[in-house]
């Protein structure tokens, strides 16, 4: 799973997985999801990130990682 924030967007990004969107359905204003050819779930696109959610921290709770990657500008912090 991957997070990717456009800032001159203010959109936020979060892959599931490593598959191309085939299909896209927007659930909620700002809120799309994207599906695969197989119509299972890929992405979840979320405009207007920063007015709706706490960009500035992360959280993750029990959940089986092995590893954890953090991007440049997270590492620059």
């Amino acid at each position: 799973m991957k997070f990717h924030y456009y800032a001159e967007t203010d959109s936020l990004y979060i892959s599931l997985i490593d598959k191309p969107s085939a299909d896209s359905q927007e659930v909620a204003a700002g809120i799309v999801l994207d599906f695969d050819s197989e119509g299972h779930l890929v992405g979840i696109d979320i405009d207007r990130a920063s007015q709706i959610a706490d960009l500035s921290r992360l959280e993750a709770e029990a959940l089986p990682l092995s590893s954890i990657a953090l991007g440049n500008a997270a590492q620059a912090s």
